[in-house]
């Protein structure tokens, strides 16, 4: 059984590189190269992910949640929302005639 999902967001949901960019660099003084430099990457995947181009992995969520003393799954879950969305947005005329069942 599960339980009907009624309410859509209505705005795209907070890419982690947006986060990255508005809070975590200016709060931490970090530049894109300082960034990159302290998470073992090359400056242009740090460039990517801040430019909301390249999603946050698996492996960069566990480098960023080092870095900032946070946990992995708030990095990977705040990816999941916005590719969710992206997806749903993709999809939905191709899912919108699928018609939910009912428990007997």
């Amino acid at each position: 059984m599960s339980i009907p999902n009624t309410g859509r967001r209505k705005v795209r949901p907070t890419h982690p590189g947006e986060m990255l960019r508005e809070d975590f660099l200016p709060d931490y003084g970090l530049t894109v190269s300082g960034l990159a430099e302290s998470l073992g990457v090359s400056r242009q995947t740090m460039n990517e992910l801040l430019r909301e181009r390249r999603a946050v992995s698996p492996e960069m969520a566990i480098r960023l949640s080092r870095l900032f003393s946070n946990s992995p799954e708030f990095w990977l879950n705040a990816q999941r929302a916005v590719d969710l969305w992206d997806a749903e947005k993709a999809l939905k005329q191709q899912v919108d005639h699928i018609k939910p069942i009912k428990v007997a």
